[in-house]
């Protein structure tokens, strides 16, 4: 960093604890071109639904939130050793917490043909948020692979921390990374902000959802992974001036 120049402010608006790490990896990345300010925009609620009759075969997690819903489940459901989940992040998350797990290693897609290329005939038992993409349930049952899914958490939205105001109200760009559509659409709810804005989307559709704020750049990382969203960042990352 010169002296003519100041770290760019990053917004993590991840839910806490992801956040928290997200926040250590760009620091590890970046140093000291960056600051981190956090504003968790979802907190995470865990729910009780109705439960459908089993055995499953294997569980199907999608997310992290999901990963720590089963583990609270387990306590008193049986529920499969065996979980196929959407990416590596939520495959070890699984797997710390005991699960014997495989990884699609990319999106919904993905997961949806890593099912249906593999050898179990199921059933499989979906483990999802109320606000949920990719159809993961019904497309698998279709296809021969019955699935069910239940609602086991959801993620109420939550304001922007007196910090993160600061900053965007302030006149230095801001970078915000923005991991999902519904992440972007409750950010986007909360502007329009002074400060020029860039963008790291996760997915084409999470950057279509903060259009209307008019950022300054946007940056879409080549895969929905937190390694990916770093490098989308390091593109966006003000050249020091001379």
């Amino acid at each position: 960093m010169t002296p003519q120049s100041r770290p760019v402010a990053v917004l993590v608006t991840r839910p806490a604890g992801q956040g928290d790490r997200f926040s250590a990896a760009l620091q590890d990345r970046f140093g000291t071109d960056i600051r981190t300010v956090l504003s968790p925009l979802l907190a995470p609620a865990f729910l009780t639904p109705e439960w459908p009759d089993g055995p499953y075969s294997c569980l199907i997690l999608t997310s992290e939130t999901g990963v720590e819903a089963a583990v609270r489940l387990r306590q008193t459901r049986a529920l499969p050793d065996r979980a196929i989940c959407v990416g590596d992040r939520t495959a070890h998350v699984a797997r710390v917490h005991g699960f014997d797990t495989l990884s699609a290693q990319g999106d919904a897609e993905a997961l949806v043909s890593l099912v249906l290329a593999g050898a179990d005939a199921g059933p499989f038992l979906h483990l999802r948020g109320r606000e949920a993409r990719g159809d993961i349930a019904p497309r698998l049952s279709e296809k021969g692979k019955p699935t069910r899914a239940v609602v086991v958490y959801e993620q109420n939205p939550l304001p922007l921390g007196s910090e993160a105001r600061a900053v965007l109200d302030g006149q230095d760009s801001v970078i915000v990374p923005l991991f999902s559509p519904r992440t972007a659409e409750i950010f986007a709810a909360q502007g329009p902000f002074a400060a020029p804005l860039r963008i790291a989307a996760i997915s084409a559709p999470t950057a279509e959802r903060v259009t209307a704020l008019r950022p300054e750049a946007v940056a879409i990382a080549e895969r929905p992974d937190a390694p990916a969203m770093l490098d989308a960042i390091a593109t966006l990352i003000p050249a020091p001036r001379a």
